[in-house]
């Protein structure tokens, strides 16, 4: 007779996986969130405008880059 483990009785060592730090990102779209919500509720003067003042709050970082991709894609005036 043998002690032999069968292989569905192998024992397998349990992985501890360990998550170190957060995202900084995290942070800086959350304060961006409300700096946007501040901005646009306060320029609203309807409730439309205010609700598209938090629409636009969550997509703040979209508008950001897509307006900073016309600005780097202007044709230089060379007249």
């Amino acid at each position: 007779m043998t002690t032999e483990l069968t292989p569905h009785e192998q024992v397998q060592p349990k992985v501890k996986i360990i998550r170190q730090g957060g995202s900084g990102g995290d942070a800086v779209y959350g304060i961006g969130l409300f700096g946007a919500w501040a901005y646009y509720l306060g320029k609203a003067s309807t409730f439309k405008e205010g609700a598209l003042g938090v629409l636009k709050g969550f997509v703040w970082p979209a508008m950001l880059v897509y307006e900073l991709f016309n600005f780097f894609h202007k044709e230089p005036d060379l007249s």
